[in-house]
């Protein structure tokens, strides 16, 4: 039976909700992607009020997976502040293989909170729990120290590191993938240090 998501109200954690972009988040969209702090890893420069909006129409429909390939694209909103103070975003990579990717960028003044190991727990528990995958995995710039922390703090591994591998923003950059099974999140068992509590 082929999986199928449909996200069709918000997902609540302690701190945040995760819901699908709305119209109204342009203002918010455009202040995360307008750093270049966020887009320093990433294979987009820092946009401008018109590329922001040009994205934010592509999130909104991004609310289901139905088959390969489909991406679920969801704002992540402080529950104290009802502020965008991130993004993430599960893609269905491979049906036969039964694996999908995370993402997930936010805002620098939130950093070291423990948000985005927050969402991207729920985000991997939704790929397991509902999309019923094999495996979950991400991809990223070997620099990016911070957000290769908060894999580990998942439990993921890291799995490969490969040198020179892409060239990006005019230099030749190293990317890791962490990865961890449905297995090994259900029993707590993977090598990673698995706290999903608040930390920097």
């Amino acid at each position: 039976m082929r999986p199928s998501v449909h996200i069709t109200k918000p997902i609540e954690t302690a701190r945040l909700v995760l819901r699908p972009f709305e119209a109204g988040d342009l203002d918010d969209l455009c202040d995360l992607q307008s750093r270049l702090e966020v887009a320093r890893y990433l294979y987009w420069e820092p946009r401008n009020r018109r590329e922001s909006r040009s994205s934010l129409r592509r999130k909104i429909n991004l609310t289901h997976i139905d088959r390969e390939g489909d991406t679920i694209n969801l704002a992540v909103v402080e529950r104290v502040t009802h502020a965008v103070v991130g993004d993430v975003m599960l893609t269905y990579t491979s049906a036969n293989h039964q694996q999908a990717e995370i993402g997930y960028l936010f805002l620098p003044a939130v950093q070291g909170r423990g948000y985005a190991t927050e969402a991207a727990t729920a985000l991997v528990d939704l790929a397991f729990d509902r999309l019923g995958v094999h495996r979950v995995y991400a991809h990223l710039d070997a620099r990016n120290v911070a957000s290769a922390r908060v894999l580990e703090r998942l439990g993921m591994r890291r799995e490969a590191h490969l040198v020179q591998n892409e060239w990006v923003k005019g230099e030749w950059t190293d990317d890791v993938t962490y990865g961890i099974l449905a297995t090994e999140w259900a029993a707590g068992t993977a090598p990673g240090p698995r706290d999903l509590g608040p930390r920097s």
